[in-house]
């Protein structure tokens, strides 16, 4: 049990945030009168007390909002909570979005202080349930999560994100079709698809969304598709080794073997798969045909493998 000891809003975006005593919540909006209210992932923003405490002690001199924060919330480590975990303040139910989250320009507390606590330690919740909330109000973590959704079909919900590297289809020169691709099949094995979208053969800039994706959204899958080639400007199995904790290179190795049924071709793929935190990261090729090819193969073993790793499945031993 937690206790909410600041609420702060801000009319317009970019501008620091005031505290009030009290906040309508309206559900699937986040809090009325504040400038990041909408239809959108990060609704609400909540920063733990202990942390901006720790932030005060350093020489910080700074008020409740400073860091963009709508509630500051005493007695709970938020940045450790999982995506998907609830928090109930009275009859408001809010569910965590996002841990953290990437800064594109230094805020005045960094300019003054070198660092800001926010990218690492904030968190972003939708609302679920709307209602009021007061400052001095409690509020606690409750057990339903969207990790422990099930299908129609009693299958488990697992999250998923689609990224196609392609030069000319960022630049709007090529039509992705690998990623639609992708991104159907998933639905269809009943997949929450939180993101797809088209990067270049950049290797930084992938490397950058694949941590956002598995440490921030927390996806339970992320599928590349593209770049996995002899091309000079093919880094995707490069950005994959360079953010993961482990590899789990049978997935790539069983893509390869049975690909080479197909087209002998595929000895020339570089893919690779492995494991960040509790994310798992799968390279396929580039074209629609092959991509369909490799998941029809992998995609029904999945789901044991992304069960194991977040702890809901145990392990399978043959006798």
């Amino acid at each position: 049990m937690g206790e909410i000891r600041a609420i702060c809003i801000s009319e317009q975006r970019g501008t620091k945030k005031y505290e009030i005593a009290q906040a309508d919540f309206k559900e699937e909006w986040g809090i009325v009168g504040d400038a990041h209210a909408g239809q959108w992932h990060r609704q609400v923003s909540l920063l733990s007390l202990e942390k901006i405490d720790a932030f005060k002690s350093r020489g910080a001199d700074i008020e409740y909002g400073a860091f963009g924060e709508n509630l500051v919330v005493e007695g709970f480590d938020l940045a450790a909570l999982p995506v998907g975990s609830r928090l109930q303040a009275g009859d408001v139910l809010l569910e965590v979005t996002q841990i953290g989250k990437e800064c594109h320009s230094h805020c005045e507390i960094y300019e003054r202080m070198g660092e800001c606590i926010m990218p690492k330690e904030g968190i972003f919740a939708r609302v679920l349930h709307g209602g009021r909330i007061k400052k001095g109000d409690k509020i606690e973590s409750v057990a339903e999560s969207v990790k422990s959704t099930y299908t129609a079909a009693g299958r488990r919900t697992y999250t998923a994100a689609v990224i196609t590297l392609s030069d000319k289809g960022y630049a709007g020169e090529r039509e992705d079709k690998s990623g639609p691709m992708a991104q159907q099949m998933l639905l269809e094995a009943g997949y929450e698809v939180a993101e797809m979208f088209i990067l270049p053969d950049e290797q930084k800039m992938l490397e950058q969304e694949l941590i956002r994706l598995a440490d921030q959204k927390q996806v339970d899958l992320i599928l590349t598709t593209g770049g996995t080639g002899f091309s000079k400007r093919d880094i995707t199995p490069e950005a994959t080794i360079a953010v993961c904790d482990r590899m789990a290179r049978g997935i790539a190795e069983a893509i390869r073997s049975y690909s080479m049924t197909i087209t002998k071709r595929a000895m020339l793929s570089r893919a690779e798969s492995g494991i960040r935190k509790e994310t798992l990261i799968v390279n396929l090729p580039g074209s629609p045909k092959a991509v369909r090819e490799a998941l029809t193969y992998i995609l029904p073993e999945l789901g044991h493998g992304i069960g194991i790793l977040r702890g809901t499945e145990g392990e399978c031993a043959r006798k």
